[in-house]
This record gives C-alpha cells, sequence and structure tokens, in this order.
C-alpha cells in the first residue's frame, strides 16, 4: 500500500512541473517510475508467492492435523484391542488352570477308580476262593455223610444235598418219631449216631435241627399245636445228640417251624408225609466262614 501511494505522489508532482522540467528531468523521472512499476511488480510476484506457500504450509498442518488425529483413533483402537486381548488372555489362563484342576481330579477319580477295581478283583477271587473251599469241604461232608448212613436206611427216609454253604439232611418223621408224637424211635437213634460220628469229625461247624409238620391240626394234652409239635421234635433230636452221641451243646440249635415251608401241597397223603420231616442243617460256624474269607487264605 505505502509503495501506491508513493507512485500517485511521484505521478502528481509529475504532472505538475512536467511544463517546467528539462527532458533530462523528465526521462530520470520515467525511469524512476518505471523502476518503482518493477518493483511493484516484484513484490506482487513475492506476495502471490508468500501466499501461494502459506497456503501450502496451511494445506500441510492441515494434513498433518488430520493425520496425527488418524494415528491419534489408530492409538486409541490398537489401545483397546490391546485390552481385549488382555482380557481374553487372562481368561484362557483361568480356563487352563480350571482344565488344570478338573485334570487332576480326573485323573485322580481314575486311580481311585483302578484302585477300587483292583479291590474288588482282590474281593472276588477272596470269595471265589473261599466259596470254592466251602464247596469242596461240604462236598466231602455230603459223600461222608452218605457213605455212614447208605446201610439199614431206606432212601425215601433220609435226603442229603449241599445248599450253598451249608449241607442239609432231611429226615422223614416215620423213621424219627412215633405217630403223632415227638418221642425218638430206636431207629432214629441209631442213625443220628451215624450223623454225630460225621458232626465230630468237625468241631468247626454248628448243626441246627429244624422240626417241620403237615397242615393237619394237632393237639392233645403234650401238644399244643403244630409249632409246639415241630419244636418238641426238633428239641428231641438236639436232645439225643447231645445225651446220647455226646455232641456239644454248643453247638446245637433247635427251631421249629410247623406247617410252614412246605416241600408239597398238603391235599395228598404223600404230600403231608413229605411236609412231616425234620432237617439236620451242618453249617460252618461265623469265625470260621470269616476265615474263608481271609486274604490269607487266598491260593497264590
Amino acid at each position: 500500500m505505502k509503495l501506491t501511494i508513493q507512485l500517485c505522489l511521484v505521478l502528481m508532482v509529475g504532472l505538475l512541473v512536467s511544463s517546467c522540467v528539462s527532458k533530462k528531468q523528465f526521462l530520470q523521472v520515467q525511469t524512476d517510475l518505471e523502476k518503482a512499476q518493477a518493483d511493484l511488480s516484484k513484490c506482487d510476484k513475492d506476495l502471490g508467492d508468500y501466499m501461494n506457500r502459506l497456503g501450502q504450509c496451511e494445506e500441510r498442518s492441515k494434513a498433518k492435523d488430520n493425520t496425527v488425529k488418524l494415528r491419534e483413533e489408530q492409538m486409541a483402537d490398537l489401545r483397546a484391542q490391546l485390552a481385549d486381548a488382555k482380557n481374553l488372555r487372562d481368561k484362557q489362563l483361568t480356563q487352563v488352570g480350571d482344565l488344570t484342576v478338573l485334570s487332576q481330579s480326573a485323573n485322580d477319580n481314575i486311580k481311585e477308580t483302578l484302585s477300587q477295581l483292583e479291590r474288588k478283583d482282590k474281593y472276588i477271587n477272596l470269595l471265589q476262593a473261599a466259596k470254592t473251599k466251602a464247596d469242596s469241604i461240604n462236598l466231602a461232608l455230603a459223600v461222608n455223610l452218605k457213605g455212614a448212613l447208605k446201610d439199614g436206611i431206606d432212601d425215601d427216609d433220609v435226603n442229603i444235598k449241599v445248599d450253598k454253604t451249608v449241607v442239609m439232611i432231611n429226615l422223614s418223621d416215620k423213621m424219627l418219631y412215633t405217630s403223632g408224637s415227638s418221642t425218638i424211635t430206636s431207629r432214629a437213634n441209631e442213625v443220628l449216631g451215624k450223623i454225630a460220628t460225621i458232626i465230630k469229625e468237625r468241631p468247626g461247624f454248628d448243626v441246627m435241627v429244624e422240626g417241620y409238620t403237615d397242615n393237619v391240626p394237632m393237639k392233645n394234652d403234650c401238644i399244643t399245636d403244630n409249632w409246639d409239635l415241630s419244636v418238641k421234635r426238633a428239641t428231641s433230636v438236639v436232645r439225643v445228640l447231645q445225651t446220647n452221641h455226646g455232641i456239644n451243646p454248643n453247638r446245637l440249635i433247635a427251631a421249629g417251624r410247623g406247617e410252614f415251608n412246605a416241600l408239597a401241597e398238603n391235599d395228598t397223603p404223600e404230600g403231608r408225609s413229605t411236609n412231616r420231616r425234620t432237617r439236620i442243617i451242618i453249617m460252618p460256624q461265623l469265625d470260621q466262614f470269616y476265615d474263608l474269607l481271609n486274604p490269607n487264605s487266598v491260593p497264590k
């Protein structure tokens, strides 16, 4: 602006003095004017350059601001992703820890299960060995009884069988007692003597005597009912085994079953005859039975 004002003043001065100045002076003024115009043009050009440069700087600054903002946004996203990754890692670490605990627990459970199966197998082997031993003992006992009782005794009067851990001897009432009573016959005393011989050879066995009747009611001056008759008959057999044949009474058990637990229907004479019986059960004592389960008794 100052340069433009100066040029206008020069022109005005030139016009005022043009009439009175010399040509030399006029040329000098004209030269100065041209120089001033050239300087003005150069200033305009420089100003334009400065404005362009300023615009470029502003653009670059604006671009730089946008870049910085973009980078800040990218960094914020990266920080958020990093936080998510850390959270995921922590969760995975927790899951790994939980899985480790579960794996250890499962491993312990498997070991305990295998241990239990091993103990179960040993126990099964123990039971099998005990059963084999018991079966062998009972078989030998049954064979000896049959051998001792075979002479002079009708097969219908005596039946011997092995049932699980016991030997059972079923004796008919017609061989053991007089009709309708609990009195032992002489023939029964002989049979019981042979049974007593076998029992004495096995002091580790108890002897249970069970009396049975049919369903025909029984009552007289000495007998109240079938329960009473069955008990009295069992007691008579126990008394003979103790008194006549020397069996330790601590090994003897007397029981009456009455008309119940019948082997046959009571509709026929044959069925009633079958149900009227006395059963002698030879069985291991409890402590001997537990001895059969002793691990030291298991075959290697």
